[in-house]
């Protein structure tokens, strides 16, 4: 079989590259007469349709991470790892209806303002850094490294110059356009990245099924492997640690999806730019809906390679036999690459456009994100008060291309990790826990106060690592070995978020019973009012996943 790129490929994939880059700079450009401020820039001029907002959050959120990461999952685990997807409509339903509107009528830029209105300042500036400093070393990274992996398995490009080349390919229209940029471009990105990612789960089951068509493979590998259609793990499957069985529904996956989905600046930031509540709320509902399929196009393929290389007359069949590249149990991430090799002339270039879109579009939205939240949370409150508007745009496209700067250098260093996707949520959740128990019960308890919340931020990540030590094995056979706790990471999340909550409400209880720095934030029943569409379906998001997990229980 030959695995490079044909001249059709190579055309397909230079025209999507062209028409992302030429609609990112002609969305992006200055109209007659008016100079980019902060709204344009961080917020597209607060004029995002729904339709817009739910495409680009889907965008934004399918990265490699989704493609090579969780495929890598599905290869090694199974259909277990789309509860994160599953479960992920199901918290857009929850932060549309008590998140959101919050956030939009208080108008904020950036979640860690909120922080500021509700708290002070400090904890603002605290929040802030870890933010930029997890999107910096963890996010923007594995992005990179997992997209620079993919470009070296299919197309055998080197990891620096794959680097290179995604990260001038997002910073070429991102940096200079902004949330407009990113928001409208990502439109035309989840096209490709759904459609190409279809492609690929057709074909894949299409080869399972020795051509027999897609509903026969699916057959076929639920079949041969019925383990891996199991959503709820024992403690007796070794990904048990991983996905700790019905922990995962009602433990702490919430804590994951609470805190990425509804506090989480570069996924929340294209809401805040939406014309209206409405429109917001129709968006969200609109990337719940979406949600429900990423799995068809990041978990199946994973399967599907599973059953491939552990089956020899398939493999015999397919003539790879002595080929470069095979995923194994230990280097699960090779198995979306993999896949991709099947593919024929032209088909190929979708494929590789969609995956290449899924990079480019998370790149792009860290980017911005990360440079929003440095421009308004640390270079205008501190450095420079008084900046204008063309010095904060300035700003902002600066610390973009240092945070795109940075994680290109530290990305090679990410090689070897195996399960990326797992390793993202793993050390996202460090510091995720805390932060969501400062923001909900900043929200929902008005005698919270900011001593609290502050100790209890801060006090998360020794208790986190309290866990995690102990989880890692790192004290083995020491005098101490018995003393830290060895549970999965999700269940550490879960741990972590409770008992930073209790240090928050203890301190705040202790504090004068909170009657000293009491600094709740006013909202009205109104607030929380939704359109019938939002409800209706968000009814309908709700009965498709109680009947998925009873299918697959």
């Amino acid at each position: 079989m030959e695995n490079a790129f044909s001249t059709l490929d190579y055309i397909i994939f230079i025209l999507y590259g062209l028409v992302i880059v030429g609609v990112g700079l002609w969305v992006s450009r200055d109209k007659e007469g008016h100079q980019k401020n902060a709204d344009d820039y961080f917020l597209a001029s607060k004029s995002l349709p729904w339709w817009a907002i739910g495409a680009s959050l889907i965008a934004a959120n399918i990265s490699a991470e989704q493609f090579i990461g969780m495929s890598g999952s599905g290869f090694a685990i199974g259909l277990a790892i789309a509860s994160y997807e599953w479960m992920a409509a199901l918290t857009l339903i929850i932060v549309g209806k008590y998140f959101l509107p919050i956030f939009i009528e208080k108008g904020l830029y950036t979640i860690p303002e909120f922080v500021e209105k509700r708290f002070s300042t400090n904890l603002k500036t605290i929040l802030a850094v870890f933010w930029i400093a997890l999107y910096v070393f963890v996010n923007l990274t594995s992005v990179l490294y997992l997209g620079a992996l993919a470009m070296e398995t299919i197309m055998g490009i080197p990891m620096m110059y794959g680097i290179l080349g995604l990260a001038l390919f997002a910073a070429s229209y991102s940096l200079y356009g902004g949330l407009s940029a990113v928001a409208w471009t990502d439109v035309i990105q989840v096209v490709f990245l759904i459609m190409g990612g279809l492609i690929t789960t057709y074909l894949a089951l299409n080869n399972v099924s020795g051509g027999e068509g897609v509903i026969a493979g699916f057959k076929h590998i639920y079949e041969v492997a019925p383990d891996s259609f199991q959503m709820i793990l024992d403690k007796a499957n070794s990904q048990y640690v991983n996905l700790p069985g019905i922990g995962v529904i009602v433990g702490g996956l919430w804590v994951a999806n609470l805190y990425y989905w509804g506090f989480n600046q570069y996924i929340i930031q294209r809401t805040l730019a939406a014309k209206s509540l409405g429109e917001a709320q129709k968006g969200i509902v609109f990337a719940g809906v979406l949600k429900l399929i990423i799995p068809l196009i990041v978990v199946i393929p994973g399967i599907a390679a599973f059953v491939m290389v552990n089956d020899p007359a398939i493999m015999a069949r397919l003539g790879v036999g002595s080929m470069d590249n095979i995923p194994t149990m230990d280097a699960a991430d090779k198995a979306y690459p993999w896949l991709l090799q099947f593919l024929p002339s032209g088909l190929k270039g979708v494929a590789f456009a969609a995956l290449a879109a899924a990079i480019v579009s998370s790149l792009a939205s860290m980017l911005n994100s990360t440079s929003t939240i440095f421009t308004m949370d640390i270079y205008k409150p501190y450095i420079n008060p008084n900046a204008t508007d063309k010095e904060t745009v300035n700003v902002g496209r600066l610390s973009a291309a240092g945070a795109l700067l940075i994680a290109g250098i530290v990305a090679p260093l990410l090689g070897g990790i195996d399960q990326a996707f797992q390793f993202i949520q793993e050390y996202t959740g460090v510091v995720s826990p805390g932060i969501l128990a400062v923001f909900l019960l900043g929200l929902f308890w008005k005698k919270t106060t900011n001593k609290g919340a502050i100790i209890g931020v801060l006090s998360s990540i020794p208790i986190a690592m309290f866990f995690k030590i102990g989880s890692k094995g790192w004290l083995a056979g020491s005098s101490v070995e018995g003393i830290f706790p060895n549970v999965p990471f999700l269940d550490q999340m879960g741990y972590t978020a409770l008992l930073s909550a209790a240090v928050i409400v203890l301190v705040s209880y202790m504090q004068n019973k909170g009657a000293d720095d009491e600094k709740g934030i006013e909202i009205s029943r109104k607030t929380f009012v939704t359109g019938k569409v939002f409800n209706i379906v968000s009814y309908a998001i709700c009965i498709v996943l109680v009947v998925l997990y009873a299918m697959f229980w």
